[in-house]
């Protein structure tokens, strides 16, 4: 026979926490901006919540399947290698991407405020002006052609200026008066419409359009792409019809608009109408080629995201899986339950590191790569560190044994008993409201004009608010039981919902994020209390891994579609007040329910066959501590949870 195996715990355990540390740091720098950066690629809301929820429902999906092929085969040591150099290759990937605009430090985000309804109304009082300065005799129809065609030569300026070609007005006898042709450029912003349609007239060249304006520009394009959309209304009484100032004097258009007297010749009527048709056409070919762009876009992102997500969600459930059971042989169990401390500190340290570093960056390390692609060098970087860790991994070979469903086991104990659906239900639903946060928090803060500083600060307090309370677990659970600290959980993130909703700048929601030690670590400790209730020999893990697959995978990915057209739709502060709405509504839903239900505790026997014979005294004292005793006290009666 060949010599006995060694079997070193201390130094699995130190080397499960390097790895866990590593790999975490490199989660940390990606993950909490991917939504960020897919804004900086030029995609909607409502397309980043799509690339976001398909991301998780297929690392819920894949993650259990990949690694159990790799533990049936024997591979799977050759799958957290290859694990690791492809999802680092994967994630570089989506630096190749273009993105849509180049805003200030890649920035991309379409502008809103109270400036965006003014630049809009500026373009239908430049309409109204046309209207109001034709000469008298004209037709209603005519002066609403010529209103018509001034707006949508306006708007398609500004269109071809947010793809960056030059727009260039001829101009015609009777038109634009006489001269060559040049370039006009318009400005928009709280003031700059007006100010650059002046600069026009004056002769004079209006600043470039700064890139995040131009998404509105778009926007002001296709209200304007119609010629049955202008508001212009010339009736018999004009000072009810138009809703402009009192002053009948309209310097902005005066050039434009009065420098001949036959510019509105009927002759020339028919010339303007067919005018503004054609510009109208133009400027709708253009928008299709612009969406086409976008949807590529997305289509190319998605792509990415996906293949990214199925080499790398096998790797954290291998390495577990692989722990577990080489710990499990020797009885060291206890050593693994610690292990997300590390977790916990690689992501704070990551998130937080690389953000501080991105802010030190130019806006654009060369000609088309943007600085946020730093977080995916520092992600490849971090997971070529954590290749060399895995070295050291210990990996264990389990014997082919008859084949056991877990899944469906987990299943119908939390089908059987009330208080696990009630659990099942709750982090369902707070991974439907977490992902709001998750998703959309630091696009709320970059519109307030928060740095990366911030936000790498943000995910590192909220982690280190989570290991601190980690102190006070047990006495926390005493004090309140399991049923109190779920409701304080649910009370907490609603909180934090509603205060991100009024986020007034970028160093306020520092304050907010200590609240997520209780909205996210405690709410976990109690749904841990009730699967140790509920759980039967060998199921513990089964049912963890099925809560956790429940809110990370289908919650996140419901949350992130919904989330998505929500913000799309309502604004960011309307899917956080929303959100908010729901947890208060299912916390007294919960609150009721847990009332009505019966505690029963379940004895563990398994528990039994590994406690430790320095456990068992034969004092009367030290029998009162023994934890069987109390077990089967516990048994011996009911009493509401």
């Amino acid at each position: 026979m060949g010599p006995s195996r060694q079997w070193d715990v201390r130094g699995a355990l130190v080397a499960s926490g390097l790895f866990r540390f590593l790999h975490s740091a490199g989660g940390g720098c990606v993950a909490p901006f991917l939504p960020l950066y897919l804004r900086h690629l030029g995609l909607p809301a409502s397309l980043v919540g799509v690339v976001v929820g398909v991301k998780h429902l297929v690392g819920a999906a894949w993650a259990p399947l990949g690694s159990g092929c790799a533990k049936s085969r024997g591979k799977r040591r050759a799958l957290v290698a290859g694990s690791l150099l492809c999802s680092a290759g994967a994630g570089l990937l989506l630096t190749l991407v273009p993105p849509a605009t180049r805003g200030p430090c890649g920035g991309g985000r379409e502008p809103a405020g109270p400036w965006a309804a003014g630049a809009r109304g500026a373009l239908n009082a430049s309409a109204v002006t046309a209207a109001r300065t034709a000469p008298e005799g004209t037709s209603k129809a005519a002066a609403n052609a010529v209103a018509t065609g001034v707006k949508a030569t306006l708007a398609r300026s500004a269109f071809r200026e947010a793809l960056g070609f030059g727009d260039t007005l001829e101009k015609k006898d009777g038109g634009l008066g006489e001269g060559d042709a040049r370039t006009d450029r318009y400005a928009v912003g709280p003031s700059g419409l007006a100010t650059s349609l002046k600069a026009t007239n004056q002769g004079t060249h209006a600043p470039e359009t700064p890139a995040p304006y131009r998404p509105l520009l778009l926007r002001l394009e296709e209200e304007t792409s119609s010629p049955g959309t202008v508001a212009v209304d010339l009736a018999d009484n004009p000072e009810k019809s138009l809703p402009v100032s009192e002053n009948r004097k309209f310097p902005l258009f005066k050039t434009h608009l009065s420098t001949a007297g036959d510019a509105y010749a009927p002759e020339n009527l028919l010339d303007r109408w067919k005018e503004a048709q054609g510009v109208s056409f133009g400027m709708v070919v253009q928008n299709t080629v612009f969406r086409d762009r976008e949807r590529h876009i997305f289509f190319m992102v998605l792509g990415t995201v996906v293949l990214w997500e199925l080499l790398a969600s096998p790797l954290e459930w291998t390495v577990d899986e692989s722990l577990y059971e080489y710990l499990d042989l020797v009885d060291a169990t206890d050593g693994y339950g610690k292990l997300w401390v590390w977790s916990c500190l690689g992501a704070s340290v990551g998130a937080c590191s690389v953000a501080i570093f991105v802010d030190q960056l130019n806006c654009f390390l060369s000609s088309n790569i943007s600085r946020l692609a730093v977080h995916f060098y520092g992600y490849a970087l971090l997971m070529t560190l954590s290749l060399l860790a895995s070295v050291f991994l210990p990996v264990h070979m389990p014997k082919k044994t008859k084949r056991m469903n877990k899944t469906a086991k987990a299943l119908n104990l939390i089908g059987s008993d009330g208080r696990a659906i009630l659990s099942a239900m709750t982090v369902f639903l707070t991974g439907v409201a977490g992902s709001a946060v998750h998703n959309f928090l630091f696009w709320q803060m970059q519109d307030q004009g928060s740095s990366e500083m911030y936000m790498g600060l943000a995910v590192a307090v909220a982690l280190i608010a989570e290991l601190l309370l980690c102190f006070f677990k047990s006495k926390l659970l005493r004090t309140l039981s399991s049923s109190g600290v779920v409701a304080l959980s649910l009370s907490c993130l609603a909180a934090q919902l509603l205060y991100y909703s009024f986020l007034w700048n970028a160093w306020s929601v520092l304050l907010i994020q200590v609240l997520s030690a209780f909205s996210n670590g405690a709410l976990w400790w109690a749904v841990n209390v009730t699967v140790n209730d509920i759980a039967t020999p060998g199921t513990e893990r089964s049912l963890r891994a099925l809560l956790r697959g429940l809110s990370h995978g289908g919650g996140a990915s419901l949350g992130s579609f919904a989330g998505g057209f929500v913000a799309a739709n309502f604004g960011l502060a309307g899917l956080y007040r929303a959100c908010c709405v729901c947890l208060v509504l299912w916390l007294c839903v919960f609150l009721i329910v847990q009332s009505k239900l019966p505690r029963q505790k379940k004895i563990n026997y398994s528990r039994l066959l590994a406690a430790d014979s320095s456990d068992v005294s034969d004092s009367d004292e030290e029998k009162e501590r023994d934890w069987l005793v109390k077990a089967m006290k516990d048994d011996s009666f009911s009493r509401n949870w």
